[in-house]
């Protein structure tokens, strides 16, 4: 029973395993031209449907509560789309004097331009008992900013690896990303009764299609013969993985908790699952959007399917000594609080 439990609540986990492993074994199947149709099923339906998904289970109701907290969104915002992707960069310039495959170190930047999830960060944050709202709405904002934002980063610290002209980029990003999003929150309006009511299971959705969008992504991997991953390099990127989430994960609790910073501990949790989190869901369709037809986008890909597993795996373990932390220091708060002038 204890095993089947653990295969529901990391069945994705499983899933990205099994598809890769699928990948591996049928590439045809997904590369272009193949029975699947990945220039049109993944380009532009799959794509849609995830930001369809996501703009109808958005509860943009429930970020007015949040909205006035000025200082902690600019400070997250900053952090996950300005300093991030900056410091990784600086980082990957020492990286690319060893022996690392270049690709994966440029999937490392990748990441670094990814927005927050919408998801594991509210989760994480509710579970420790930290500042749910700002978390709802950092992770809301943050994913709505980086339909922007993120393809300029990626194209400024990547470059574009296709003949696709900047506004055809642009042009197809606001057709699969921007338009479905908006109509998905316009059908919100008049079905959310219903949605409270019934309660479709938005997050099992999304993680299909993305799988799907996985799958052709190796497909095209796999079908290219001249393509190598050697072991080493992928071991390397992981622990570097873990050493980025542990250390951004650090300074953003050394900031916040500094004297007269203006954030209580229930805001510093938030911030540091926020501010270092990055999205998968979001990321994926688009780099395929971005690097649609390069033939190393699954090699650029496998960083930012590593640092989803490893940002909910690191949280959970961090999760019992943060919310040891945030009660004690809400404690020592109200004592001070309480005593006398």
């Amino acid at each position: 029973m204890a095993l089947f439990d653990r295969i529901r609540k990391e069945w994705f986990i499983i899933g990205i395993v099994l598809v890769i492993t699928f990948a591996k074994l049928e590439p045809s199947v997904g590369v272009k031209g193949g029975p699947l149709k990945p220039e049109i099923t993944i380009t532009y339906i799959a794509v849609s449907a995830i930001f369809f998904n996501s703009g109808i289970s958005l509860k943009t109701e429930e970020l007015t509560s949040a909205l006035m907290h000025v200082k902690l969104h600019l400070f997250v915002q900053f952090f996950t789309l300005a300093f991030f992707p900056v410091a990784i960069w600086i980082i990957l310039k020492l990286l690319a004097l060893t022996s690392i495959n270049h690709w994966l170190l440029k999937g490392l930047q990748t990441v670094g331009c990814m927005p927050p999830p919408v998801s594991s960060a509210v989760i994480l944050t509710k579970a420790a008992g930290g500042n749910e709202a700002a978390a709802i709405f950092n992770s809301a904002f943050g994913s709505f900013l980086g339909i922007i934002v993120t393809p300029l980063l990626l194209l400024v610290f990547l470059g574009s690896s296709s003949s696709v002209p900047f506004s055809s980029i642009f042009s197809q990003l606001f057709m699969t990303v921007v338009v479905p999003l908006i109509v998905g929150q316009v059908c919100r309006h008049f079905v959310k009764d219903w949605l409270e009511r019934r309660k479709p299971p938005f997050g099992v959705i999304s993680s299909c299609v993305l799988l799907l969008i996985i799958f052709t992504t190796f497909c095209d991997t796999f079908s290219s013969p001249g393509i190598q991953l050697d072991h080493l390099s992928l071991l390397l990127v992981v622990l570097i993985i873990f050493s980025i989430q542990l250390g951004f994960m650090l300074l953003t609790f050394l900031f916040t908790t500094r004297k007269r910073s203006g954030f209580t501990p229930a805001d510093t949790v938030a911030v540091m699952f926020c501010s270092t989190h990055k999205s998968l869901t979001l990321g994926i369709p688009m780099l395929k959007i971005v690097f649609e037809g390069y033939e190393h986008l699954s090699l650029i890909s496998v960083p930012l399917l590593i640092y989803h597993p490893a940002q909910i795996l690191l949280g959970s373990i961090l999760l019992p000594t943060i919310r040891s932390w945030m009660v004690t220091r809400q404690r020592a708060v109200k004592l001070t609080n309480l005593q006398p002038i």
